[in-house]
């Protein structure tokens, strides 16, 4: 029901947030870090108590219309988590708190109100880059300078979403190549674009000042990191949403699906290096091998985001 696999894209979030903020990782990260993994997993456990009787027909084989989890456990997992990552969210700072409030509520409205509504996939949009911007948030103390990172995350979050909303059924063409042209663009826009360190950073870097730091001091080195990372989000993207526009086929949408998810973890590493950390970014990136591994061996390839 929790779909362990996906919560690899999750920590890249806040990792992201945070360099975007100019700031270095550290406790107040990983508490936003522990935040965003409770409400992503609240959400994945509403889900499936909201959707479960539309389950019962499209997807016998989930949890709840198995049987092997009861509706009742579902909502209170959902609501247990929800407070978790609040609580945690709260630990980590009044700033974070008061973007983890509306990530929560917008989590709670997806799953049991707009889903199936045209505002959906935009609900979703917005989950991605307030989660982005809680790890801003917890880190340093503001999201003004993680806004832009923000929007290009939800930007992909809004393309696989679209997909998403045919993976059952198929049978269209446009949201793919709608999917494969932002993907374009967010490839364009995280490559082309010259790295510019955030003021704190570039004090920091300067040489012989206190708390340089070598590996986020080479602008020219980010921007390289960066556009490999663009490379690698675009060839993990690409490729099944060109798949899904010619055959928009249930099995190669739901490939398209799978592959814009996997997509969003050298993203989040392409948005930190595009930021100049590079340290942080090859952090993130080592997430989508680990992320690859944990779901081979849970036989858990096939994760879906609704």
């Amino acid at each position: 029901m929790l779909r362990l696999p996906a919560l690899f894209t999750v920590p890249g979030d806040a990792l992201a947030g945070a360099a975007a903020a100019g700031v270095r990782p550290g406790p107040r990260t990983l508490l936003a870090i522990g935040s965003s993994l409770c409400l992503y997993e609240a959400g994945m456990a509403l889900n499936d108590w909201a959707d479960r009787e539309e389950d019962a027909v499209e997807r016998p084989h989930r949890p709840l219309p198995s049987g092997r989890i009861r509706p009742a456990a579902a909502l209170t997992t959902a609501c247990g988590l929800t407070g978790a990552g609040l609580l945690l969210a709260a630990r980590a700072g009044r700033p974070a708190l008061a973007v983890a409030a509306p990530l929560a509520a917008t989590v709670w409205a997806y799953d049991l109100a707009l889903k199936h509504t045209p505002a959906g996939p935009a609900a979703m949009a917005a989950a991605r880059g307030l989660d982005l911007l809680l790890g801003a948030a917890a880190t340093g103390g503001g999201t003004r300078a993680a806004l832009p990172s923000a929007a290009l995350l939800g930007s992909h979050t809004l393309a696989v979403t679209a997909v998403s909303r045919r993976e059952t059924i198929g049978g269209s063409a446009l949201a793919p190549l709608a999917a494969l042209a932002t993907t374009g663009a967010l490839t364009r826009l995280v490559t082309h674009r010259r790295t510019r360190l955030p003021a704190g950073r570039r004090a920091a870097a300067a040489p012989g000042l206190p708390g340089s730091h070598p590996a986020e001091g080479r602008p020219r080195s980010a921007a390289a990191l960066a556009t490999a990372l663009g490379a690698a989000y675009a060839a993990t993207a690409a490729r099944p949403y060109f798949h899904a526009t010619l055959n928009p086929s249930p099995p190669l949408v739901q490939r398209a699906v799978g592959g814009g998810i996997r997509a969003t973890v050298p993203l989040q590493a392409a948005l930190a290096a595009r930021s100049g950390a590079t340290a942080t970014s090859l952090l993130v990136a080592a997430l989508a091998p680990a992320g690859r591994m944990f779901a081979r061996r849970a036989a858990m390839r096939k994760v879906s985001i609704t």
